[in-house]
């Protein structure tokens, strides 16, 4: 774990991961939102252009704090930077969002699906070497922290300094690309999703945000506040082809249903996986 020096800094950063929750960003300029939005778009195109990828993630996860429906080449440039960063799960998930949203004519559409392909590749190759390493390595009666080199990689790309703030980010990052649609047929760029979610994590709880879309104009918001002493980090899910395809986080107090997402296996997987990652991390402060 990270320590973090001082009980100021700890309240400082326990205030930033709280703003995700609000509709702008504490951070940036005073334009309105579609301005920002806008005016972040074009940072991060630059950043990536300019192959500087540490720039190009802060942009991004200024944008991911920002409410709404993001521009389609958000997908687009969070994959890259995913890619680019080496987290090929992430990456290829924004690169499918990407596509599914913006279709064929989209600007990054062909350049998405090649990338795709390389991810694949990339993932086969990477297993066909655990596999031989695991083949010629010898059982050792050793047992080492789990995820810590995980937690260490997001830290790195979201650019904080504790295992929180990473899996906070990372939880949001997923959350965006897993809402839920009545109609899944087709998926309007101007329309956000029927039902989405964004996280929070305070000292000993986590705050989560339900945002769900009654009509063109209507949108309603409760916010769930998960105390996390006492409950399994072991958080279950899964997903039902009927009445509508759903996926499902249940909720570790419980188990009752807490996260309707959509109907992807991988993406509800790793939700389910980080929520319960940074149950562990804020039971275990020290």
């Amino acid at each position: 774990m990270i320590k973090v020096s001082g009980t100021g800094r700890s309240a400082l950063r326990s205030l930033v991961l709280a703003s995700l929750l609000v509709s702008v960003s504490v951070e940036g300029t005073s334009l309105a939102p579609e301005h920002e939005v806008r005016r972040l778009m074009l940072a991060t195109e630059e950043a990536v252009d300019s192959d500087n990828w540490g720039e190009a993630g802060e942009y991004l996860n200024r944008l991911q704090g920002l409410e709404g429906e993001k521009p389609v080449d958000y997908y687009y440039f969070r994959g890259r930077v995913m890619q680019e960063s080496d987290h090929l799960n992430e990456a290829q998930s924004a690169l499918e969002a990407y596509v599914a949203k913006a279709g064929s004519e989209g600007a990054h559409y062909q350049e998405s699906l090649k990338r795709i392909t390389a991810i694949e590749k990339a993932r086969k190759e990477r297993s066909s070497k655990d596999q031989n390493r695991s083949a010629q390595s010898e059982p050792v009666a050793i047992i080492e922290p789990a995820d810590s080199q995980v937690l260490g990689d997001l830290k790195r790309l979201y650019l904080v300094d504790t295992d929180r703030e990473a899996l906070t980010l990372h939880l949001n990052s997923l959350l965006d690309l897993a809402g839920w649609r009545a109609d899944q047929r087709v998926v309007r760029l101007d329309v956000p999703a029927d039902v989405s979610y964004r996280v929070a994590a305070g000292e000993n709880l986590i705050e989560i945000q339900e945002s769900r879309r009654e009509g063109e104009q209507r949108i309603t918001k409760n916010t769930n506040a998960i105390e996390v002493y006492g409950i399994s980090p072991q958080v279950e899910w899964d997903c039902q082809s009927a009445p509508a395809a759903t996926c499902w986080i249940y909720d570790p107090r419980d188990g009752s249903r807490l996260l309707k997402l959509g109907p992807d296996r991988n993406r509800a997987e790793d939700i389910a996986s980080t929520l319960g990652r940074l149950i562990r991390i804020l039971q275990s402060p020290g």
